[in-house]
């Protein structure tokens, strides 16, 4: 009897929760980028939007029941996700952020080459016992991480102080350039023709770890300079009322977004008051459409800027006065915008372009697996830590 000859690409299983934000931007560009090199791709997530958008892309999508954030239903999700890589059966496993990077090292333990990416580490996102918790669980969880994948050399100190001993490789994120580009003919979303003012743009998940608070804060020293600027938060989450009752009447709520393109694109300036990152994404698709921004200059920040921007983008992270007075002086400053963006722009362009993304990750891949014809170069982006037993 015929037997037909086993597939010999490679099976890389994606593993995502949360499923929403830049962790969802992430994934689903790589997996686009190893569909079309030829590899076998399953997605673990629990359903939703990523699910969908991955079936789209061609990927072989699996239902993973999990929450966001750890708690007692942890042992049902990595049972669960025990069942699925024996049901998969993957030659690596690719696991997104801090709760799919904790459920697949439990359920993996070292068996399959494991790649754990933090998208910013957990312990940053919270304090007193559950931080030292978070801290000691990075610590020992590192051992099941054949690579720790960082997006930024501030990502991976911050690893290193905490205590994490792990073997890092650096790929700063990158963004689809020709998706987030300028157009000038593109029509704007309707709320934004909403006034006559200079228009600023926050996108992103409305919580803490965004600091839409210290915008708000911010906002009316900035209209004390602009009267007539208005301000639209592009994005919800858990935060959405409490920010509502700090907003004045020129802010808007966009709500969650399928495409925040026409956003950026309609944008005079793009602020980003994050709290933490490893490296932000929407910095990045800001000045991939050639609008200005200005962000706090927490991890990631600095490196996802050429030098020359760094003075007039960045401002210390919960600082409203410094917020707004940048905000103000670029709002007063047409020409001085349209000069950033179009430096951000070429920025993107030269050192955030996804395609170096994904071949970066393909070399590891590839060392991972023991294909590589010959031994990827070392780049001064890489940087590798003894494991602790």
């Amino acid at each position: 009897m015929h037997q037909s000859a086993p597939d010999p690409r490679p099976r890389v299983l994606h593993l995502a929760q949360p499923v929403d934000g830049g962790v969802a931007r992430v994934v689903l560009d790589l997996v686009e980028a190893q569909l079309r090199a030829g590899l076998q791709v399953t997605a673990g997530c629990p359903g939703g939007d990523l699910a969908a958008r991955l079936r789209k892309l061609g990927a072989d999508v699996r239902d993973w029941r999990a929450a966001r954030s750890p708690g007692p239903a942890l042992p049902g999700e990595v049972r669960r996700l025990a069942r699925l890589i024996d049901e998969v059966r993957p030659e690596l496993v690719h696991a997104h952020s801090a709760k799919a990077g904790l459920a697949a090292r439990l359920a993996l333990r070292g068996r399959v080459p494991t790649v754990f990416q933090p998208h910013a580490w957990s312990f940053e996102a919270v304090d007193g016992l559950t931080a030292a918790l978070a801290v000691r669980w990075e610590r020992w969880g590192a051992r099941w991480a054949d690579r720790v994948v960082c997006v930024s050399e501030a990502e991976r100190r911050t690893g290193l102080q905490a205590g994490v001993q792990a073997v890092y490789t650096v790929v700063p994120n990158g963004i689809d350039a020709d998706r987030f580009s300028p157009d000038p003919l593109a029509p704007p979303p309707p709320q934004a023709v909403d006034g006559e003012g200079p228009l600023v743009v926050c996108v992103g998940r409305l919580c803490r770890q965004k600091g839409q608070d210290v915008l708000l804060r911010a906002w009316n020293d900035v209209l004390g300079t602009v009267p007539r600027a208005r301000l639209v938060l592009v994005g919800d989450g858990p935060d959405r009322e409490m920010l509502q009752q700090l907003a004045h009447r020129s802010v808007q709520f966009a709500g969650a977004v399928a495409d925040p393109v026409p956003w950026y694109r309609a944008a005079d300036l793009v602020v980003l008051p994050s709290r933490w990152e490893g490296m932000a994404l929407a910095p990045l698709e800001a000045f991939g459409c050639g609008r200005p921004v200005v962000l706090t200059d927490v991890g990631g920040a600095r490196e996802s800027l050429p030098p020359a921007l760094a003075a007039r983008c960045l401002v210390p992270p919960e600082d409203p006065a410094a917020l707004a007075e940048a905000v103000a002086g670029l709002l007063s400053d047409p020409p001085l915008r349209a000069a950033l963006g179009d430096q951000g722009r070429r920025h993107v362009l030269s050192t955030h372009d996804v395609r170096h993304t994904a071949e970066r990750i393909a070399d590891l891949y590839r060392e991972l697996l023991g294909t590589a014809r010959e031994p990827a170069p070392r780049v001064p982006s890489e940087r590798r830590e003894p494991i602790h037993s």
